[in-house]
């Protein structure tokens, strides 16, 4: 894998690892093909029986490069490349939903928007004392198009509203209180407790996990999985509001954004 992703295999598990530290972790439209092509290769490999996905550095990932955004903005087929990128984000969640192993995130510190929902698609969560969660979309005038469903799904509409629509952060005490993790351990057992899950789940059948993923993910998250194709849209054309512009600049430029000055619609 590039710099950006790595891999390592350590059986009955094989690791990805965010390693873009010097971004915070993140994501770029690098690092999601990167990502796509890590959980293909472990797919092939038989030894491998669950997938462990964390981070170098001290934070998981902080969501979109927004500085990535920025750019894109200022190029003439735009629309088309967060099209283009909503879609490929879209297939990596599917890919992690519908993948026959366990998928075990290590959360090592604060995760954000598409971190997070990478993160929701996962099936077991297990976080660091030092971890949080943030939702900062709505402070750049993005959208929460991909979280959304899979927050939803995952512990239900009228939280998912609460902390999406306040970009509210929450502690790892109180993301565990919502069940957004799983499990919370001191830092240096993270890895040591996903390598004891990914050794629990190596004793079950791989045909077991597939079937049991499908009923969960795609029979009662049938509507989820609809639900993100309108959310990868929804995603893709946020970015090319007044909002999205005012809101991306008031980051870059480390300031707070002014809302109130932009023209109503």
């Amino acid at each position: 894998m590039s710099e950006w992703i790595q891999t390592r295999k350590d059986v009955p598990s094989g690791t990805i690892i965010l390693n873009r530290p010097d971004r915070k972790n993140a994501l770029n439209r690098g690092m999601i093909l990167e990502l796509q092509q890590a959980f293909d290769d472990f797919l092939q490999e038989r030894t491998v029986k669950a997938v462990i996905l964390t981070a170098g550095g001290d934070i998981f990932s902080a969501g979109s490069d927004i500085q990535e955004i920025s750019d894109t903005a200022q190029t003439t087929d735009f629309f088309q490349v967060w099209h283009d990128e909503s879609r490929e984000l879209k297939t990596l969640i599917e890919t992690i939903l519908r993948f026959p192993k366990p998928v075990i995130s290590g959360i090592n510190g604060p995760v954000m928007g598409t971190g997070l929902a990478i993160m929701l698609a996962t099936d077991i969560v297990v976080a660091s004392e030092n971890a949080a969660i943030a939702f900062p979309e709505s402070r750049l005038g993005l959208s929460s198009g991909m979280t959304a469903p899979l927050m939803s799904f995952r512990i239900g509409t009228g939280v998912a509203s609460s902390v999406l629509l306040s970009a509210k952060s929450v502690d790892a005490s109180a993301a565990s209180g919502l069940n957004l993790f799983h499990e919370t351990v001191a830092d240096d057992l993270l890895w040591v407790r996903c390598q004891e899950l990914a050794v629990d789940c190596s004793k079950g059948a791989r045909e077991s996990h597939q079937l049991t993923k499908q009923m969960i993910n795609e029979t009662i998250g049938e509507t989820m999985l609809t639900q993100l194709s309108i959310g990868a849209a929804n995603t893709a054309a946020a970015r090319t509001t007044g909002a999205a512009k005012e809101g991306i600049a008031a980051f870059l430029e480390k300031r707070e954004p002014d809302w109130d000055s932009m023209p109503r619609g």
